[in-house]
């Protein structure tokens, strides 16, 4: 019997918490809440892996002592469990170092719930149709001597594991499906966001700049994920499949 999805809300301001927490019940999630960083982080430790391995993160920015940002990078460091992060600022300064950090998406207050309902279920759906319908047939793919495991959904070279966000597995494979294909802003975003590219929005391209850093390449002269101007990103590396690890990788 498959695990219930679970969501934890963790908010400093009570009425939003239960706000949250009671809209998402009624809608059928497991809901837990946590009134800080430190709460929340000892509740998601005290859970076993399989319990967390269907949840998402509902994490608010703004927070006393530890705040979300802190959170959520000391959370990157154990899990790849989805962020949703919850900003009251205009700017995008904030949002921008959120996905830097690792999270999935973000929504600034005030919010509809039903939108953070429609954010939570597109991340749910986009992780179970990874899961269900691998679109590659082998198991590891290799380009310019790095090797994407997709069973663990981590870069691999010799012994060395680099575990991916369930974000930039996504969005790596699709530039791996589409090698040599230029995709556009608004491809990437309905992809990983389920919804177009706004003019002044730079999720895309603040995605696209940290998949890079996770392949290593270099900002300013990328080989694998190219830009095109004017027109979107390419992969321009050859893509090789194979059911077999190799060992003798000799870079990530």
């Amino acid at each position: 019997m498959p695990l219930p999805q679970k969501i934890y809300v963790v908010d400093d301001d009570q009425s939003i918490r239960n706000l949250i927490a009671s809209y998402l019940i009624k809608h059928g999630f497991e809901v837990e809440t946590a009134e800080n960083g430190s709460v929340f982080l000892s509740l998601f430790q005290s859970k076993s892996t399989a319990e967390n391995s269907n949840a998402l993160v509902v994490l608010d920015i703004m927070m006393p002592g530890m705040d979300g940002f802190e959170v959520c990078r000391q959370l990157r460091n154990r899990s790849n469990v989805p962020v949703i992060m919850l900003t009251a600022v205009s700017d995008d300064t904030d949002r921008i170092l959120g996905l830097e950090l690792g999270a999935d998406d973000y929504l600034a207050k005030p919010f509809n719930p039903r939108e953070l309902l429609a954010r939570i279920k597109a991340i749910f759906r986009r992780s179970q149709s990874t899961k269900n319908q691998p679109k590659v047939a082998e198991r590891f793919c290799y380009f310019n001597q790095l090797c994407l495991d997709t069973l663990t959904r981590s870069l691999v070279c010799n012994t060395n594991q680099q575990a991916l966000s369930g974000a930039d597995y996504n969005l790596l494979m699709l530039f791996i499906e589409n090698a040599g294909q230029v995709l556009t802003r608004d491809t990437i975003a309905e992809h990983t966001r389920n919804r177009d590219s706004a003019p002044m929005d730079r999720f895309v391209d603040v995605h696209i700049s940290r998949l890079r850093q996770c392949l290593g390449e270099n900002a300013k002269t990328p080989e694998i994920i190219r830009t095109v101007r004017g027109e979107g990103y390419v992969m321009a590396t050859e893509v090789q499949f194979s059911s077999i690890l190799n060992t003798k990788l000799e870079s990530c």
